[in-house]
């Protein structure tokens, strides 16, 4: 099963808020009004959690991770 392409964290975001992706895959939050980032999704006040993160052991340059699903790979 593919991943949601829109998922709900994404879909209900207030007009004035976007998002960014850190480069270790953590998301965070823009609101573009009051000029402030945050972790936190500004609709449920929850943290995103997608699953990547760095693995020392691996290869320079892959990451583990895991799908919406929960499927864990890989990414270069």
């Amino acid at each position: 099963m593919a991943a949601d392409p829109k998922p709900d964290w994404l879909s209900c975001l207030p007009p004035s808020w976007s998002y960014g992706v850190t480069q270790d895959g953590r998301i965070f939050f823009i609101n573009e009004e009051a000029k402030s980032t945050t972790w936190l999704q500004p609709v449920s006040g929850e943290a995103v959690i997608t699953g990547h993160r760095k693995t020392l052991d691996l290869p320079t340059g892959w990451e583990e991770g895991y799908t919406f699903e929960g499927a864990r790979c890989f990414i270069k």
